[in-house]
């Protein structure tokens, strides 16, 4: 997740979304970074101290999405800065605390749980990462990434509300002391030290803090999932449903993606047919109002959650509109089916150039393609433009799919793990593929399975790609339900690789064509080609032209 890690990711879909800026307790100390550290680079050394001054602004606002966004940023051309991660690392721990307490499924889960529940719990996800995930895990690393879950949850709100109301600050800041000597007794080098350490520490934070230990080993459930690398986690009952619903292409809501503001939710997009759609909202309007309650009094992500709801049930919204005048919905929540091909139309008939948008890769994707390449061909379609910006990924074998229908013969990507069974190269095998020119559109959001995709036809040289340097994500997640509890885990299975060998994992794929973006998509703006503002559209359909007027 990328340049606005909440903006693009694909669970802005689900249900409503998950692009919110959420909140977080301020504690951050100033943090300098010694030139030293950066091989005498004065430059650069000021930059990322920049970078980490304006973050910890952020941080103290408790904008903790905004504050990652910005670390990511930085980190995306420094990696090697430990400094930055170490950021990224707080600032994930505190969205993830937040989302997950604003979550009452979740909440009223651990209430019920027992102590050796959540402990068969955190055997099963360790187990799970033995046996699945892509490199051999740090096991101490692990305990070590669930206690310091549990020293950031204790300084966010959205945990402390719920778990610390009746601890008092001396005793809290004693056990904070007290809990990392205590446990660097012990070691753990195998799954079941691992285990056992977890257990004693949950137990011994139970009995400095008078709470339940189960409530501590579900930090260490946590810490354990996100501390494998940035794209494996934990999944609640309510994530794991809601990445089912994205696979299928559809979920129960109202149809629309959301960023969190101060004291509103902005409307970022709305599903076209959604209820949202039939209601009356549009991108662009400020939801400042749930059931009466003001987004001012809550967490964003609790007054996404309350958006949230049954098949057939209604929310009221308060809404303002970009002029600021407001006025009230009521809509009822459906079911609503995702847009797998988005703009699908021709945009220049003088030279027969079509376009059409994948906003990701899912189960319907290759079907609805097939349906948009048909009626594009009718139309008069000499040149085809697919545009993959902001597309943060989706199913491997969809980007494979789709790469076949354009790509006669060779490789079109290659998947490697830590176990043989994850060791794949898949080829074209298709012998009716498309033949028309073609330009796919990327940018730095582009991850995942759309690298695959654009990976394959730059290497193949099958087409032209145009925009910036995508996102670099190169890994392969499985995900894996949990036999213990509704929930599941997200894991990095293998890493993969475009058919000439080279990573995609923190290079991404380099265009043919360098343009800078500017503004969104046009199927996202809605927008004629002619008074849309992109560049990177524009640089796409001078190359669409040029490669139709050599032939």
């Amino acid at each position: 997740m990328p340049r606005s890690v909440l903006s693009r990711a694909l669970a802005n879909w689900a249900v409503l979304a998950a692009s919110f800026v959420y909140g977080g307790l301020a504690y951050a100390q100033q943090v300098h970074i010694p030139s030293s550290a950066l091989e005498g680079n004065i430059a650069v050394a000021a930059e990322v101290q920049e970078v980490l001054a304006r973050g910890q602004v952020l941080e103290s606002e408790r904008k903790w999405g905004e504050a990652l966004s910005v670390y990511e940023d930085a980190l995306r051309q420094h990696p090697e800065l430990s400094a930055l991660q170490h950021r990224v690392t707080v600032a994930r721990m505190h969205l993830d605390v937040a989302r997950r307490y604003s979550d009452t499924h979740f909440v009223t889960s651990v209430n019920q749980m027992t102590e050796r529940q959540a402990l068969d719990l955190y055997a099963e996800v360790l187990q799970k990462i033995e046996t699945n995930y892509v490199q051999q895990p740090n096991w101490r690393g692990l305990v070590d990434r669930g206690a310091t879950q549990i020293e950031e949850a204790m300084r966010e709100p959205a945990f402390a509300d719920v778990r610390l109301a009746s601890v008092s600050p001396d005793a809290r800041d004693a056990f904070l002391r007290e809990f990392r000597p205590a446990m660097a007794q012990y070691r753990a080098v195998d799954r079941t030290e691992a285990r056992n350490l977890a257990a004693w520490g949950a137990r011994f934070a139970s009995q400095r803090l008078g709470i339940p230990p189960q409530v501590f080993l579900m930090e260490f459930i946590c810490g354990a999932g996100q501390g494998l690398d940035r794209y494996s986690t934990y999944l609640t009952a309510t994530q794991l449903d809601d990445i089912f619903s994205q696979i299928e292409g559809n979920f129960v809501g109202l149809g629309i993606e959301l960023k969190g503001e101060d004291t509103s939710l902005l409307v970022v997009n709305v599903i076209t047919g959604s209820p949202a759609d039939k209601g009356g909202l549009r991108s662009g309007d400020r939801i400042t109002s749930v059931n009466g309650t003001t987004v001012e009094q809550l967490t964003s992500d609790k007054a996404a959650d309350m958006l949230k709801g049954e098949e057939g049930t209604t929310v009221q919204l308060e809404v303002a509109d970009a002029q600021g005048q407001s006025r009230v919905l009521s809509l009822m929540r459906q079911r609503v089916e995702l847009p797998s091909v988005e703009g699908a139309r021709i945009i220049d008939p003088e030279y027969g150039v079509a376009y059409l948008r994948l906003p990701a890769f899912q189960k319907t994707t290759s079907r609805d393609l097939n349906d948009a390449l048909w009626k594009l061909y009718r139309e008069g379609m000499k040149s085809l433009i697919i545009d993959v910006r902001g597309n943060p990924g989706g199913l491997l074998d969809t980007s494979v799919e789709v790469a076949d229908k354009f790509i006669s013969e060779g490789k079109i990507v290659s998947t490697r793990g830590r176990n043989s069974r994850e060791d794949s190269d898949r080829f074209a095998n298709r012998y009716d593929t498309w033949r028309v020119p073609l330009v796919v559109l990327i940018d730095r959001d582009s991850a995942s399975a759309s690298e695959i995709f654009a990976g394959a036809i730059r290497d193949s040289r099958r087409g032209v790609v145009v925009g910036e340097r995508s996102y670099g994500k190169g890994s392969v997640q499985g995900i894996f339900p949990l036999s213990t509890t509704k929930a599941g885990l997200r894991l990095t299975t293998a890493h993969f690789y475009s058919p000439s060998g080279q990573a995609i994992a923190n290079a991404g794929v380099s265009p043919d064509v360098t343009v800078q973006a500017t503004a969104k998509p046009v199927a996202e703006t809605g927008e004629s080609v002619a008074s849309a503002e992109d560049p990177v559209l524009e640089a796409g359909l001078q190359v669409a032209r040029q490669r139709l007027s050599q032939r």
